[in-house]
């Protein structure tokens, strides 16, 4: 079914709200909440009625309820001075007053090209949107178009469970498989900025795959790559390589974005752009950017009070901050848990929102709420990098190192170029510690240094693997080195503030501090 009304369309199907064509990013809480008052505008919704529907019955604060009815007026150009389409009824509920004529069925390409061609000049979403086109079949067979279909519709499906992203819809994006149309020409017509490309070569049992992801807008192509790989089954390569496009496109996208909100003047950033400016510190993984990050954040939650991704990074931020010696353990988990339970009740299918409070529920001792927190983030987007290499740490203190090194490995499998690689490889190395591979422990702590030199938890774990190996004079090097990373290391401070459920595998770290001459 689609709404029209003013300048907008809302396109069920699709899951689509566009203003003059131009697509406007829309959580997808606050999607279903406008279409529920939409599809009810006869009368008025009550409180109740939208959290049952909305919330499915879960308990939801008045300043939740609040926040999503705001961000509902602003995705459909109304507020709450003017509450020209969505009206507060006192005490009663919310009803959507505005002029509304109904279409069933989709908009033909016909007729979005030529409404389109009626706006010379169209402005960009306010939230980064994206476009998946369908993948080049270079084959020569067109039988053979249904695989390249298929890396292109589950790729769209997979970005759109970053959800911070607005994401064309397939009948969008597919209006342009098989014709010569310009970039700048398709951006313009979808309103997005970004826009990835791609092509599909099947030659016998093997497939070769490449994929382009170019900044319309600038012109600069923020990331390419070339997947050759056996067909042994064609639906587990095609899962594959949408994983593996999609963990690698993620930060790309966000670095992208933050150089944009880096170009604004100071006074126009908006809750978004000190989000973006956040991550590029916390990325750093330095005490100075740390702290940068939650300053940032801090300002985002000013605009938006229930903005889930803020509230779960600033939670993650307060804890790695303490995980890496920099702030008070005591004094900081009680501050990160707050934001933490705020993010989840802001937005209970985010991925970072739950991501903050599993790795909070760590620190708490609380190991299975970790893990379980963990896995439902990964449930939430299997493509979360930072989430698969949090959760193999969590793994790890929880004793089961085999299973933590394999979601560190999976997180460096899905984004080898992330900009937290270095933690990943750092939780590969503490694994590796764990099970007494010490060779194999430094070898991936040095890797970990060598993308971050100053990673205090590479620096921690060559230690006590150097210690471990007998090699004295490694040991006494890296020893030195952690000093000046975590001046107030110490054996009572790994003692009491990491949080290991087997007391072997604490004595066991310890005496690698040991051999190293911590005392």
């Amino acid at each position: 079914m689609q709404f029209m009304f003013q300048d907008h369309l809302l396109d069920t199907d699709r899951r689509e709200l566009s203003r003059e064509q131009v697509p406007v990013s829309v959580e997808p809480q606050v999607f279903d909440l406008v279409v529920h008052l939409m599809e009810n505008r006869d009368r008025v919704v009550s409180k109740d009625e939208l959290i049952d529907k909305i919330w499915h019955g879960r308990s939801v604060s008045e300043s939740t309820l609040t926040s999503r009815i705001n961000a509902a007026r602003k995705a459909v150009g109304d507020s709450g001075a003017s509450q020209a389409l969505i009206r507060t009824i006192a005490r009663k509920g919310f009803r959507f007053v505005g002029n509304v004529e109904t279409k069933s069925g989709t908009v033909t390409a016909e007729l979005r090209r030529s409404v389109t061609a009626s706006h010379a000049s169209l402005a960009l979403s306010d939230r980064p949107a994206i476009a998946v086109l369908p993948f080049t079949n270079m084959s020569g067979d067109r039988e053979q178009d249904y695989f390249s279909d298929g890396i292109s519709e589950d790729i769209i499906t997979a970005l759109s469970k970053l959800r911070w992203f607005f994401v064309v819809a397939r009948n969008s994006s597919f209006v342009y498989k098989g014709r010569a149309v310009h970039l700048n020409e398709i951006a313009r017509e979808l309103g997005v900025r970004y826009v990835l490309e791609g092509s599909v070569r099947r030659s016998g049992d093997r497939v070769r795959i490449s994929a382009q992801l170019n900044d319309v807008s600038t012109g600069g192509h923020l990331w390419a790559e070339r997947y050759d790989r056996k067909l042994a089954d064609i639906f587990a390569v095609q899962d594959e390589i949408t994983e593996a496009m999609v963990a690698a496109i993620e930060p790309q996208l966000y670095a992208a974005e933050n150089f944009r909100a880096q170009q604004k003047p100071p006074g126009s950033l908006d809750a978004w752009d000190f989000v973006m400016r956040a991550l590029s510190h916390y990325w750093r993984i330095t005490r100075e950017d740390n702290a940068s990050a939650q300053r940032l954040l801090e300002q985002a939650i000013a605009i938006d009070p229930a903005y889930g991704k803020a509230l779960g990074l600033l939670a993650t931020s307060h804890i790695f901050g303490a995980h890496m010696g920099w702030a008070d353990m005591a004094a900081t988990v009680p501050v990160a848990e707050a934001a933490a339970l705020a993010a989840v009740e802001a937005d209970r299918d985010d991925a970072w929102a739950h991501h903050g409070l599993a790795y909070t529920y760590l620190f708490r001792r609380r190991f299975d709420d970790a893990l379980a927190g963990f896995e439902l983030a990964l449930t939430l987007n299997p493509n979360f990098a930072m989430a698969h290499a949090f959760y193999g740490v969590t793994l790890c203190y929880a004793g089961r190192w085999q299973d933590g090194d394999a979601a560190a490995r999976r997180a460096l499998q899905l984004s080898p170029r992330d900009p937290l690689a270095a933690i990943y490889c750092g939780v590969a190395a503490y694994a590796q510690f764990i099970g007494r591979n010490y060779e194999d422990g430094i070898q991936m702590a040095r890797e970990s240094m060598r993308q971050r030199t100053d990673f205090v938890g590479a620096h921690r774990v060559l230690t006590a693997a150097a210690g471990m190996s007998g090699d004295s004079a490694l040991a006494a090097s890296a020893l030195e080195g952690l000093r000046r990373a975590q001046p107030g290391i110490s054996l009572a401070w790994i003692t009491q503030e990491l949080p290991m459920l087997r007391e072997e595998d604490r004595a066991h770290y310890l005496e690698g501090f040991r051999r190293a001459g911590m005392r």
